[in-house]
């Protein structure tokens, strides 16, 4: 099975570590290459395009996770998104989160001091959520292990108790179809399988859950008319979710607005039987080598026993990482069959 990415992509090693860090298309590499040497010489600085460059990104992410534009936020990480959200709940309201769930996601909750964060097996969390619980927060594919959430399941027990429900899509966005507009909010990363860099972040939100979201580091480009609020008080906020948005790395926007696009490009669904179909090769060449891998049908594997092994993978060019005890292993349109077979053979040796 050869990669989805034709020229866009040329690694110079056996690269198996989206779930850390996606490769830079070619595109995007030659988009921000010309915005910085525009930058350097004055040919560009905060200007109109740089802000249309941004709203063409927002409203590309907004068709991948299917919702409209109006209701997506940009900003640079996962951990101020949801810190956003983190502030504008009042005092002893109850979080509940997977056991295990990436700190971004949990730490901003832990960090308050005055709520009440409980914490439950992630296969156990729709039981868990009871009378009294304000919010849910999951990752939808856990990040240390490509575990999915029964995210419908989730979500229905927390209608049914009048709980709000925040999304990490982080490790999903970019393979897995989402309907982001079923959750309150949803927070994504996007340097992963998004392919864009660090520094590029989207955040969703419902209509309703608008209604409570403290827009607490609004600044001047949060306003409704971009360039009347560049000193003193906002005067309107926007009406939509880019209320929400933080100062914006113009850099890094360049490149998620041609990341995104190559995205919808090839498609989710192909992308997602790609890696999926190259996972499972992979599940079963462990296997045959009597080795064990955490369960499941996800780009994303695990593979118990073997983090002693990290060091034969790197010298041999074989690009993984060590999460929680585990080798991870991740793949994405760039891969291939070729590659499967060569981590296969390292961990042979």
């Amino acid at each position: 099975m050869d990669s989805l990415g034709g020229a866009e992509f040329a690694p110079d090693m056996t690269y198996l570590n989206t779930s850390s860090c996606g490769l830079l298309p070619r595109r995007s590499v030659t988009a921000v290459q010309a915005l910085a040497e525009a930058n350097a010489t004055g040919r560009r600085g905060v200007d109109e395009e740089s802000f249309a460059t941004v709203g063409r990104a927002r409203a590309s992410f907004a068709r991948l996770v299917s919702v409209p534009a109006e209701r997506v936020a940009v900003g640079g990480s996962v951990a101020v998104h949801v810190g956003l959200i983190a502030g504008s709940l009042p005092a002893g309201a109850e979080v509940l989160v997977p056991e295990g769930d990436f700190a971004s996601l949990v730490n901003p909750f832990a960090v308050r001091g005055d709520l009440k964060l409980r914490f439950a097996p992630l296969e156990e969390l729709a039981e868990a959520v009871r009378p009294g619980t304000d919010l849910v927060a999951f990752s939808v594919v856990q990040s240390a292990d490509g575990r999915v959430a029964d995210d419908e399941a989730i979500r229905a027990a927390a209608a049914a108790h009048g709980a709000r429900t925040l999304v990490d899509a982080t490790q999903a966005a970019g393979w897995l179809p989402l309907d982001a507009g079923a959750f309150d909010y949803t927070v994504t990363g996007a340097y992963k399988y998004l392919l864009c860099t660090r520094g590029t972040s989207f955040l969703t939100v419902t209509e309703e859950a608008q209604e409570s979201l403290v827009p607490a580091h609004a600044g001047w480009i949060t306003g409704e008319e971009l360039w009347a609020n560049t000193y003193g008080p906002v005067e309107r906020l926007a009406s939509t979710a880019r209320r929400y948005d933080e100062p914006m790395s113009f850099l890094s926007y360049e490149a998620a607005e041609r990341s995104l696009a190559l995205i919808e490009e090839i498609g989710v669904d192909a992308i997602r039987d790609h890696g999926t179909a190259l996972a499972a090769r992979f599940r079963d060449g462990l296997l045959a080598l009597g080795l064990d891998a955490v369960p499941g049908t996800t780009p994303i594997v695990s593979v118990l026993g073997v983090a002693d092994r990290h060091e034969d993978l790197r010298r041999a060019k074989v690009a993984v990482s060590v999460r929680a005890g585990y080798v991870r292993a991740s793949f994405h349109l760039y891969n291939s069959t070729a590659d499967v077979d060569r981590a296969l053979d390292v961990l042979a040796d």
